[in-house]
């Protein structure tokens, strides 16, 4: 496996909407499993493809570790409920932080490597992780949704709470 380069904001494909996969091949397993190990490596809880410079519609999550990576192939956001704040960086926008509103509840469609369909329904920190994905695919990055932005000292305090 490899570690790839993260892409970093103002690159263009960030701001692009991705393709769907169409191919779940032994190249889609080995992109997967270089996100996951790239992401785990910056010490990200999601990776986008396009951050490593793919325009396909791919994307890792995984809020602790050991839980268990979350692929996710060509998602579709199914249900949205309720309100939740909370701050939220970006692995193309390193030392950037925000206050984001994003719904507390999600229910989401999508295909795993071998192209098999399943749903997940998640809520609050993993909610905000998957949807923070699921829009870098779309071409949505997090600083269009930001209510407030936040210093590191600030983040810091935040962590004690």
């Amino acid at each position: 496996m490899a570690i790839l380069p993260i892409v970093l904001f103002p690159e263009k494909i960030l701001q692009q909407k991705c393709d769907k996969v169409t191919s779940f091949d032994k190249k889609l397993a080995k992109l997967l499993n270089n996100m996951y190990e790239t992401m785990v490596e910056a010490d990200g809880v999601g990776l986008a493809a396009p951050q490593v410079g793919v325009k396909k519609q791919v994307a890792v999550v995984e809020i602790e570790e050991g839980s268990g990576a979350i692929e996710l192939i060509n998602p579709e956001v199914m249900e949205l409920e309720g309100e939740q704040t909370g701050v939220e960086g970006c692995l193309s926008f390193p030392s950037l932080y925000g206050e984001v509103v994003r719904p507390s509840r999600v229910k989401v469609r999508a295909q795993d490597r071998k192209g098999s369909y399943f749903e997940i329904e998640a809520e609050d920190f993993l909610a905000r992780a998957l949807l923070h994905e699921i829009d870098h695919l779309q071409g949505v990055l997090f600083t269009s949704k930001v209510s407030r932005y936040i210093s590191e000292e600030e983040l810091e305090r935040y962590g004690e709470e």
